[in-house]
C-alpha cells in the first residue's frame, strides 16, 4: 500500500520537501483514521437510536409539539 505524503516546509530556507510517511507517522495515521471512523459510526448509531425512540413516541400519539416540550 502506498503511504500518504508528508509535506515539510522550512520557512527559513523556503525549502519544501514532499515524502512518504515513515513507519511511526504511518502507524499514528492509521490509529487516527480508525478513531475517526469509530466516531462517525458512533454518531450514526446515536442518530439511529434517537430516530427510533422518536418514532416510538410518535407511535404512542405524541405530536411533534409534545416532543419539543419534552426536549426531544
Amino acid at each position: 500500500m502506498k503511504r500518504p505524503m508528508v509535506r515539510i516546509h522550512n520557512s527559513q530556507t523556503n525549502e519544501i520537501i514532499d515524502r512518504e510517511m515513515n513507519d511511526q507517522e504511518f502507524a499514528q495515521y492509521q490509529i487516527d483514521e480508525a478513531q475517526v471512523a469509530l466516531e462517525a459510526q458512533e454518531k450514526a448509531n446515536a442518530i439511529m437510536k434517537r430516530d427510533a425512540a422518536l418514532a416510538k413516541l410518535q407511535a404512542l400519539g405524541l405530536t411533534p409539539d409534545d416532543l419539543k416540550a419534552l426536549g426531544l
